[in-house]
């Protein structure tokens, strides 16, 4: 979202504030969660107590010890085949769960407390199946503002035992939601191996915004894109539709806002391990019927890679915290014995932040120096940067003693060239067609083996991104890497 983005979200810094024209309220609405005691209710909350409880909240790896599943990149069929959906109506095998106990409940049994002074006639977590953690933990933090009395969550590992699942199995479930819809559409893999002399399997990384829920229906104004094309219970079946298809060893995506109830119960069953950050000052708390903040999210999958260390980043500009977050997870690569880092972030959006966003990509190649000790551990960063490839920010990411170069480049004739478009939406100001998300990597390291065609402007048509056919506004990037045999050659 580079123009014309929504007015900055509550406690946002914006260029003509500073840290002490913050507010000291934000608005978050907690859907179907009766815990205020009445329907259609704003509950005004301390912003730094409620935000930051949040985010320290849900930024611990999430893992679980049901086996992992391998994913066979077998071509997948576009064709969406009529079968009852099981799978995504659930997060786990067992009876439903109740967010605030953790214990199977039928609807309507669970009466959890949440404090004094609300309604208990209500239940405290009529989302049934699909409530998570985080509503839980929210209620207890805007009961208590004390550190200390959410120790509980902060150390508290989630054991639950899930079974996994075939990813054919939840395919067909998402193509029987999707009958009625456009079928997915098509894109091929480019070869851009300059020999093959690697014996391992590639690393099939995978990059997306995904577009926040409460963002698309309520503050973005995709003028051409039908309300009922941003439907969640449709419009989630398209984003699963577009991961399963292709698979990745690794998912970095932007713009979460249904982590705890779609992506962490249904991909840890597939087999990742999951770690979600939101952003402290979401603007999605400022929409009605929000599903809670958005935030950069990373999976990767247990039987490929081993978790060594798990860094949450709030990014920094000009010495001050911001509303941008990063995740950079050092992982060892359990065929090859080789470490490397997986970064995933989402910097500032808008027009006339580019100062702003160099700041944070400085702060960010600050922090991934130190994580990686210099150049010598591998590096891949995944993320929506908001900025073209003329900006500042661009510039400090080529130039990095980090020796970076963009996967995407090696598409182009000269391969120097960076696409042409990563996202294409058209809002009340016009058409916006920029070049906003990329794969960097450590060329002296990593080969790009391959990479995902983007979507022509004939596919993508008129009425531009998102639509029936595609769910965000923002493509999906895709590269197969390989280790370099003699990485120090490069360097």
């Amino acid at each position: 979202m580079l123009e014309e983005e929504p007015a900055a979200a509550a406690g946002e810094l914006t260029p003509h504030s500073g840290p002490s024209s913050l507010p000291h309220s934000a608005a978050f609405w907690c859907p179907r969660l009766a815990f205020l005691g009445g329907s259609g209710i704003m509950y005004q909350s301390p912003a730094r107590s409620l935000c930051s409880a949040l985010s320290t909240l849900c930024c611990a790896p999430c893992t679980t010890t049901s086996s992992s599943l391998l994913l066979l990149r077998s071509p997948v069929p576009v064709k969406r085949a009529l079968s009852p959906p099981a799978l995504l109506g659930s997060s786990s095998s067992a009876s439903p769960r109740c967010g605030c106990c953790h214990q199977g409940a039928s609807a309507g049994q669970c009466s959890a407390a949440v404090g004094p002074g609300v309604a208990s006639s209500r239940a405290a977590c009529s989302m049934g199946n699909s409530t998570s953690r985080l509503y839980s933990a929210l209620a207890k933090t805007l009961n208590s503002s004390a550190a200390s009395q959410h120790r509980e969550y902060l150390e508290q590992s989630d054991s639950e035992q899930l079974d996994p699942i075939d990813p054919k199995d939840l395919l067909q479930e998402c193509q029987a939601v999707l009958q009625k819809r456009p079928p997915r559409l098509q894109r091929d893999f480019v070869d851009l191996r300059a020999d093959s002399t690697s014996t391992h399997r590639p690393i099939r990384v995978m990059q997306w915004n995904i577009l926040a829920q409460a963002l698309g229906e309520g503050k973005d104004n995709f003028v051409q894109c039908p309300m009922e094309a941003l439907k969640w219970e449709e419009r989630k079946c398209l984003i699963l539709e577009e991961i399963l298809a292709y698979q990745p060893d690794i998912l970095c995506l932007q713009e979460v806002d249904h982590f705890f109830d779609t992506f962490q119960p249904l991909l840890r069953r597939l087999g990742y391990q999951c770690t979600f950050f939101p952003k402290p000052w979401s603007p999605c708390l400022d929409v009605e019927h929000n599903n809670g903040p958005d935030g950069c999210a990373l999976f990767f999958l247990k039987d490929r890679f081993t978790l060594i260390n798990s860094v949450n980043i709030r990014l920094t500009a000009m010495k001050l915290k911001t509303n941008q977050v990063a995740i950079a997870q050092t992982l060892r690569c359990s065929e090859t014995g080789k470490l490397f880092c997986i970064a995933v972030t989402h910097l500032k959006a808008r027009t006339g932040w580019e100062r702003f966003r160099s700041a944070q990509g400085c702060d960010l190649l600050q922090n991934l120096k130190n994580i990686t000790q210099g150049a010598e551990i591998p590096l891949i960063i995944c993320g929506d940067f908001n900025a073209e490839p003329t900006e500042e920010v661009y510039k400090e990411f080529s130039n990095s003693s980090l020796n970076l170069n963009s996967a995407y480049k090696l598409l182009s004739a000269d391969g120097q060239s960076e696409p042409p478009y990563t996202s294409w939406k058209i809002r009340p100001s016009g058409e916006c067609r920029h070049t906003l998300d990329y794969i960097w990597y450590s060329q002296h390291a990593l080969n790009v083996n391959s990479a995902l065609g983007l979507l022509t402007e004939e596919q993508i048509g008129p009425n531009r991104l998102p639509s029936f056919n595609y769910p965000s506004d923002h493509l999906s990037l895709v590269c197969d890497f390989s280790f370099n045999q003699d990485p120090d050659r490069l360097l």
